[in-house]
This record gives C-alpha cells, structure tokens and sequence, in this order.
C-alpha cells in the first residue's frame, strides 16, 4: 500500500473501549499473498480507527483452500467461547472451484451465519457478510480449464445463494463482486500470485465496509 492509500489515523480521537472483531473466511479473509496489514479484516481495522473506532488486532479463523465445510471444522477445533463486538463472514469460493454442490454450500452457508451469530452474541446487526469474488478474470485462470463465462456465472449462482440466505436472516450484506471484476482490466487489483486480490482491492472491501461497521459500532 502506497503513502497515499494509508489513511489518516490523526483526525478523530479514538475511544478508550476496544472493540474485537472476528474474520470467518478463506485466502480472501487471510490477505493470501499479500501483507498482513494490507488483508481486508486489517485494513478494515485501521479504517474503524481513523473514525475514532478502536479495534483490538482482528481475530481470524481463516485459511487458504477452504470450503464451509473446513471452516466449520476449524471454528470447532477453535474451541473460542469469546464474544465478538463484530464479525465479518467470507466463504465459498473454494466450494466453486472444487465443484462442489450448490445444495450443501446453501446448507452449511445457512449453518455458519447462524454461528456468526452466535459469535456476535447474538446480535444480526453486528454481523457483515462479504460476497464471493470473481477470480476467473484472474491471470490464474488462463491456466485453470474453465471459461471466465462459466467461472462468471458459478460464481453468480454461489453469491445468489448466500445473499438470499444473508438477507432473509436480517443480516448486512457487501456485493463486492462486481468490482472485483475489474481486475480483467486493472491488473493493480491483482497480488503478484496472479491470482488473489492486491492491497488496492482490498482497501475497496474496507471502505465498503467501514460505513457499515461504523454504524453499528458507534
């Protein structure tokens, strides 16, 4: 991240309560290839700060390659009975590319935004659910076997699904899918792995979020 993009921490005065936060999600939750600082969850952090929220370090459960499957598993073996002042959900995108049925990413989607809920002490406004990114304008996927057009629209079919799912629950909603479609045409959007999103774009989930987050939070 440049000198410009970093934002300015000076402007409001953060409160003395830190908040937590709790990431759920996969390599687009962990900022896979890029720094830490620069994942969208730290990001998000440093965007609360600047408007006067304080966030304690982002608790992340969270790993590259997983599905809902594994990341229910992970939250098990976590074994957490903390409560969070916020959580942010990302998953799916590896059920996709596995092939996996729509049918139990719609079942265990169901399961963990419930467990998000839990997370969040039971209280839907302070649960944030991001969409799946396309990653078939990638470079990646030059060498992956499937169109972009199919790739395009199995991911459509996954973000139908848990955004039907987030909505019908109460629970906010991030389409950042759209955007990260430009990266078919701004390789800035892209980290050097030619595949996962750059710092760029994920200074974009932030801001997306940050209003909302801020809003609650507040």
């Amino acid at each position: 991240m440049s000198e410009i993009d970093q934002p300015n921490l000076s402007t409001i005065p953060t409160s003395g309560q830190s908040r937590t936060y709790l990431a759920l999600g996969d390599s687009y939750t962990i900022g896979e290839s890029v720094k830490q600082s620069e994942s969208f969850p730290f990001q998000l952090q440093s965007l609360l700060k600047n408007n006067g929220i304080n966030v304690a370090t982002p608790k992340i459960i969270a790993t590259t390659g997983w599905t809902t499957s594994d990341l229910q598993s992970a939250i098990v073996q976590a074994k957490l009975t903390q409560k969070f002042d916020f959580v942010t959900l990302l998953i799916g995108v590896n059920n996709q590319y596995r092939g996996n049925s729509i049918e139990t990413y719609k079942k265990e989607f169901a399961e963990l935004l419930q467990t998000a809920d839990l997370f969040a002490n039971g209280d839907k406004t302070k649960v944030f659910v991001v969409s799946i990114p396309d990653w078939g304008v990638t470079p990646f996927d030059k060498n992956a076997g499937k169109s972009p057009q199919v790739i395009a629209s199995e991911i459509d079919s996954f973000n139908a699904v848990n955004e039907q799912i987030t909505i019908s629950a109460g629970i906010s909603y991030t389409n950042i899918t759209p955007a990260s479609r430009k990266a078919s045409s701004d390789l800035s959007l892209v980290a050097n792995d030619g595949l996962h999103p750059s710092a760029k774009m994920y200074s974009e989930w932030a801001d997306a979020l940050s209003p909302k987050v801020s809003a609650v939070l507040k």
